[in-house]
């Protein structure tokens, strides 16, 4: 008898649970009131694209919608979830990139060169470069590989947030939020953080921290969106 493990293995399978994720999501897309916090962050963006688009583990599921049309990559990471996140990113029009998150700066890490090298040439073909900032397995903490890659390509990196007011947060290590439809959709950016050309050991921690900062209120200004509630935060 095929165990669970075995059926999600399986190519087949993990094509169709990708297909049905991405239905589900474009279902979910099209049933949120959607706010765009700020309004003009298209219209900002534009000119300056190809740009690094920074979101949190966790939090990306609905990540793909943002793009209007613009050609963007994903960078999704090799193993078995990654293939059913592959199917469903490239479902919804994405183009897809295989490698490792950021470990700490180290690029030599389960594909972490490749994946880099590819994220690289992505830009400079004039994709927009989607990934998640923060070190795998220790949530809402940038690393500094975003960090680099701003550096070395010399595209901004734009903080942003897709979040819903109806949603199921899981109890894993990223705290996912499963988004659900029927309810409210805040999409929320703020100012670009650019990384020197030049920056030193200094100034990329300085980078670093500014993206964290950034996505952390990005989110936090989402939730108090879909949520109704006050807003206090101060933008970083």
């Amino acid at each position: 008898m095929l165990s669970s493990r075995r059926i999600a293995a399986s190519p087949a399978a993990q094509r169709l649970i990708g297909l049905l994720a991405a239905e589900y999501l474009r279902l979910v897309w099209h049933t949120n009131r959607l706010v765009i916090d700020p309004a003009d962050i298209y219209e900002t963006v534009e000119p300056t694209q190809p740009v690094i688009i920074a979101m949190w583990h966790g939090q990306h599921l609905m990540v793909p919608f943002i793009s209007r049309g613009h050609p963007a990559k994903v960078l999704i990471s090799r193993h078995r979830d990654g293939e059913i996140n592959a199917y469903a990113a490239q479902r919804l029009g994405i183009g897809v990139l295989r490698g490792s998150g950021d470990h700490g700066g180290r690029f030599d890490l389960k594909g972490g060169v490749g994946g880099f090298t590819a994220m690289m040439a992505a830009l400079a073909e004039g994709y927009n470069m989607a990934l998640t900032a923060d070190i795998p397995k220790i949530a809402r903490k940038a690393g500094l590989g975003i960090i680099k890659l701003a550096q070395l390509s010399r595209r901004p990196i734009y903080p942003v947030a897709v979040v819903t007011s109806r949603r199921k947060v899981l109890k894993n290590w990223d705290r996912t939020a499963i988004n659900l439809p029927l309810g409210r959709m805040a999409v929320v950016s703020t100012e670009p953080v650019v990384v020197p050309a030049d920056a030193d050991d200094a100034a990329m921690e300085q980078c670093r921290l500014l993206v964290q900062q950034r996505l952390n209120w990005v989110h936090e200004r989402g939730y108090e969106i879909v949520d109704c509630k006050k807003h206090h935060a101060a933008r970083g």
